[in-house]
């Protein structure tokens, strides 16, 4: 069993890392590549920031609350329903960007005020079986890491489109190949 005080402080940490490296991902982006997908079924980074910004309280942030809470049942979400409805591709990027930025803030807030041990609490999850506090923290990482992950990916694929037919391959495996080269 993780120790609930270490994760805490060391989940914080990690969770307050992401603003500062979003930022200069995307500093030199103009709206135009903020919006471009890198193939036509993965997400542009526009699209990646609404859905971190929305995961931020609708899911990780709400469901570590009912937890602590000491709630029994979870709110369902769907965010690849959310994507399509509130139409992430046509949003403006820095205004997504600054919406996520206040949500992690009072998220981070709201973990400093945090009982560590109330993180030992657990809810039953119809998909993923019982959730822990513990669970939903190391995974809220977790998720913020495989979307920077997904949208590096995106940005190298982006940047090798840019300057085709530059040989970019050079420099290993680029995510996301155009269907002209699969």
């Amino acid at each position: 069993m993780s120790d609930p005080t270490v994760l805490l402080a060391t989940a914080r940490r990690h969770l307050e890392r992401l603003l500062p490296v979003l930022d200069p991902l995307l500093a030199d982006l103009d709206d135009r590549k903020l919006r471009s997908r890198p193939v036509a079924t993965e997400w542009a980074p526009v699209e990646i920031v609404c859905h971190l910004r929305d995961e931020e309280t609708e899911d990780f942030g709400a469901r570590l609350r009912v937890v602590v809470e000491g709630g029994n049942h979870f709110a369902p979400i769907d965010p690849e329903r959310w994507a399509v409805e509130r139409r992430y591709g046509e949003a403006v990027p820095r205004e997504a960007l600054d919406a996520l930025r206040v949500r992690r803030h009072a998220s981070l807030g709201w973990l400093e005020t945090l009982d560590p041990e109330r993180l030992l609490r657990s809810v039953s999850h119809p998909g993923a079986g019982t959730l822990s506090g513990l669970d939903l923290l190391a995974a809220w990482v977790c998720h913020d890491r495989l979307h920077l992950h997904q949208l590096t990916g995106t940005l190298a694929r982006l940047w090798a489109t840019r300057w085709a037919p530059l040989r970019t391959e050079y420099a290993g495996p680029i995510p996301y190949a155009p269907a002209s080269d699969r």
